[in-house]
């Protein structure tokens, strides 16, 4: 939906909001040529239509916005009360039984429509004038594209560091900076720049550059070679932080619907490297992204071991609290995934703080979360009854279970609870355990 620009200045120009037709006229925003364009290539007439879907995000005068449909008028006509529609939309509105005006809601005397022909060549030249603009800006941007190409297979060095922050600066800026690098060979290109002998500074750029691609399966294996991806480890672990979320992005771009990829590139070094960026909690941009990509490598089975031996439970479990809802959730679906292998369930169950923090998320976060939290203690309980499921109860769990239980929730979540709740009582008597269950311990 257009949204109406609320500039008002007083000239009436067209790079202005414009509200009086015929002070436009009198400055000459309509001349005899508005509705042919000279392009460059000659005289050519340019589509509205066109030019309104290419242009779809920009701010515009309100008088060319139908009251209606709130979209930009093609074909304006006025009704006998001065209020103007496009044509299709308030035709429609006829169509529909309405005899009235439907912005001043007055009965219409006249129902005839007059053309508005005054306006539609102001939108017409306002449009022309913006999209020829857009354009130019375009051919721009390409030409400076392809320079830079060209100089980047000639420099080296810190000379090219410093092209390869312009295109990625180009890139980021402009949407067609990237059709223009992919048609001109620029990805094959710039991703041979990654190697074994790559600095940090130019392999940094090249993955700030990379990540803005939807790659495709040649340009994914050609950056899966281990070279490359021990340089783009390697970078993750010493970058900035937006370096390190550039790292992050493209290589769960480069796992995305891969297996075999996940087991290659999931080496003990990135996933040290990405448990210290998700508990650097100062950047919660790098958090988020480090624990995304955590949660694909864990997806792997095979790489779950290897996680679970470089001390990523304890991690883990110390990070959850004062996570936001959507990190929350991304580490509990780790740990679930963690519980799934006995090295995870026996992680789990020594870590101290695992079941009380856990506990904790039921019912305190989504539905999602409980479910998680839910699945996490089953594991563990089932796997240590005797020792877990004690500590589980004394931390609240038998109380919160009879919440969920009672919850609109989900009637499969209700049943896993129940049969928590049953787990956990085998290690009490009737009495005891029924006192532990009391609500008024449970919500604090």
């Amino acid at each position: 939906m257009y949204q109406p620009s609320s500039r008002k200045e007083a000239d009436m120009r067209l790079d202005s909001q414009v509200l009086d037709l015929e002070t436009a006229v009198k400055d000459g925003i309509l001349g005899g040529n508005c509705g042919v364009i000279s392009t460059g290539f000659g005289l050519k007439k340019l589509d509205l239509k066109l030019m309104v879907e290419e242009l779809e995000s920009i701010d515009m005068p309100t008088v060319f916005i139908c009251p209606i449909s709130l979209e930009p008028m093609r074909d304006p006509v006025t009704l006998c009360t001065g209020q103007t529609y496009e044509r299709s939309n308030i035709v429609k509105w006829f169509s529909l039984g309405h005899y009235t005006c439907p912005t001043t809601m007055q009965e219409l005397w006249d129902d005839s429509v007059t053309p508005n022909k005054t306006l539609q060549q102001l939108i017409y030249s306002w449009f022309s004038q913006k999209y020829l603009a857009m354009k130019k800006r375009s051919e721009d941007v390409q030409g400076r594209v392809k320079e830079v190409l060209e100089n980047l297979k000639k420099v080296k060095g810190q000379a090219r560091v410093q092209a390869l922050k312009q295109l990625r600066q180009v890139v980021q800026a402009h949407g067609t900076a990237l059709k223009t690098v992919a048609e001109n060979g620029g990805i094959a290109f710039i991703s041979s720049l990654l190697g074994p002998f790559t600095t940090h500074a130019v392999g940094s750029e090249v993955i700030g550059i990379l990540v803005n691609f939807n790659l495709d399966l040649d340009s994914k294996s050609d950056l899966l070679q281990p070279a490359k991806i021990s340089l783009i480890v390697d970078i993750l672990n010493e970058g900035s932080i937006e370096t390190k979320i550039n790292c992050t992005r493209l290589i769960g771009m480069l796992m995305e619907g891969n297996d075999f990829a996940s087991q290659n590139v999931a080496s003990l070094s990135l996933l040290v490297g990405l448990l210290r960026l998700v508990k650097d909690k100062k950047h919660q941009s790098g958090v988020l992204s480090g624990l995304i990509l955590l949660k694909t490598v864990c997806s792997n089975e095979s790489v779950r071991n290897s996680f679970v031996n470089v001390g990523a439970v304890p991690q883990l479990v110390e990070l959850m609290p004062g996570l936001n809802n959507e990190c929350l959730e991304l580490v509990l679906c780790i740990l679930e995934l963690l519980s799934s292998i006995p090295e995870g369930r026996l992680a789990l169950k020594d870590c101290p703080n695992t079941i009380p923090n856990v506990v904790k998320l039921l019912m305190k976060a989504s539905e999602n979360c409980t479910q998680l939290a839910l699945s996490i203690l089953w594991s563990i309980c089932k796997f240590a009854p005797e020792e877990c499921a004690s500590l589980a109860v004394d931390a609240g769990l038998a109380a919160k279970l009879l919440l969920v239980i009672q919850s609109g929730y989900d009637p499969v979540l209700k049943q896993r609870s129940a049969k928590l709740l049953k787990l956990c009582s085998l290690n009490f008597t009737d009495n005891i355990f029924i006192s532990k269950c009391k609500l008024t311990r449970t919500i604090e």
